[in-house]
């Protein structure tokens, strides 16, 4: 048998194939979606376009390295260069954020918030998160989650005057029920977060402190929202949203509670880490520290607040009367429409939203009497405050039709025409 019929019998050829070749569906699917990103306008708040050098290193061959355990204290061997990438990795989270300890291995937020819950919690203890339905996660102790399962969970809320984070609320129950563990950070909420308050509060009931800043990552390292590395025990996030890195997690922490984060994560919860994607987080944790990084996010925040302020022109109600930071929700039912019906109106439309239920909704959770709008992937792209004007106009055209279908497609004509003016990935 020749050299190239044994390599040929062992499955060799594979590696050199194409995906073309090796599975057109999914090729062809990749590319659908490549196409559905250049010709969308994308206001999800949680999403935004990576780099070409993000995209490199989620697809380099790391992804065949198994590297359970950390940095030269590994269980398999070969880990030299995966150990390079995830001690830089470390390094760069650790001044990027001015913490003490990082642990860069979350394969997700909800991960990186369920290792810290196991590092410091037991089964039945009391944890206090912000309610979902005034802007909190699934993970800061809603009853579907793990977090809500298994903790004894008491939930602060926003105000209705201002729908603000009521603070005050916050001490008492604080103060009432000593929680072990007070969680802050938000996942639709558009106002500045008063870390160094929550800390005082946790310092009165005698509670430990973790910030969640998924969200609001690239904001705070740039210094476009006060960072609460000074004030909490744990901050967690992810790498993706404003932080522009791959879909992912990141734990940071004071120094004192470094070995038991990184023992609750692995062996804990996780078994290998998926090198490529470190390695990913590496890079974005690279262009993070840059200039240019630092004028994005504060480009970022300006167009949120000159979208939300259109928007508000249009009619609509903006929750807590504006943003301070990368998104904001509208008061879609003021016009006679559901947020689900809005999401589907504009994603026929080519504009990308995401339903969500509004502080003291009378609207079930899956139908929703607002959307949440966020301006990162957009300022990724290059647009800015009079793009934002456009876009609040093409979202009151086609709300304001109620769906009609020539609207919707006279919108849409003008939608990939904006979005031929700023491609992304040619």
């Amino acid at each position: 048998m020749s050299n190239v019929q044994e390599r040929a019998a062992t499955g060799h050829e594979f590696l050199e194939r194409s995906l073309e070749e090796v599975d057109g569906q999914i090729a062809g699917a990749i590319r659908l979606e490549t196409e559905r990103q250049n010709t969308t306008l994308e206001l999800i708040a949680s999403e935004n376009h990576v780099s070409r050098a993000v995209l490199t290193a989620m697809g380099s061959v790391f992804t065949n390295k198994y590297a359970e355990g950390y940095p030269g204290k590994r269980y398999y061997g070969g880990c030299g260069p995966t150990d390079i990438v995830e001690t830089i990795a470390i390094e760069r989270a650790m001044k990027l954020f001015g913490a003490e300890h990082a642990n860069v291995q979350p394969h997700s937020g909800s991960q990186a918030n369920m290792a810290v819950y196991f590092s410091v919690l037991k089964p039945g203890d009391t944890i206090m998160g912000m309610d979902l339905a005034h802007g909190g996660h699934l993970t800061h102790g809603h009853p579907l989650s793990y977090s809500g399962r298994d903790f004894k969970v008491v939930a602060y809320h926003v105000r209705k005057n201002d729908e603000t984070i009521d603070y005050d609320e916050m001490e008492q129950l604080a103060l009432e029920h000593k929680p072990r563990l007070i969680i802050c950070g938000a996942s639709a909420y558009s106002r500045v977060i008063d870390f160094k308050r929550i800390r005082d509060i946790a310092d009165r009931a005698g509670s430990l402190m973790m910030a969640d800043i998924a969200h609001i990552a690239g904001l705070v390292v740039t210094g476009n929202h006060p960072s609460p590395v000074p004030y909490a025990d744990f901050v967690t996030t992810t790498t993706h949203k404003t932080l522009r890195g791959p879909r992912a997690g990141l734990v940071l922490c004071k120094a004192q509670y470094a070995k038991d984060l990184d023992r609750a994560l692995f062996p804990g919860i996780q078994g290998g880490p998926l090198v490529h994607i470190i390695a990913a987080k590496a890079v974005a944790f690279q262009e993070a520290a840059t200039p240019e990084f630092r004028e994005y996010q504060g480009q970022v925040v300006r167009n949120a607040r000159a979208l939300a302020a259109a928007m508000g022109e249009a009619g609509f109600r903006i929750i807590s009367g504006g943003t301070d930071n990368h998104l904001f929700m509208a008061d879609v039912f003021v016009k006679g429409t559901t947020g689900k019906d809005a999401q589907n109106f504009l994603e026929a439309a080519n504009i990308t939203v995401n339903k969500n239920t509004i502080p003291f909704d009378t609207q079930k959770p899956m139908v929703a009497s607002g959307i949440r709008i966020g301006t990162p992937a957009v300022t990724t792209r290059g647009l800015r405050e009079p793009e934002m004007k456009s876009i609040a106009q093409f979202i009151a055209r086609v709300l304001d039709s109620k769906g009609d279908g020539s609207v919707i497609a006279a919108v849409r004509k003008e939608v990939m025409a904006l979005c031929a003016r700023f491609p992304i990935y040619e």
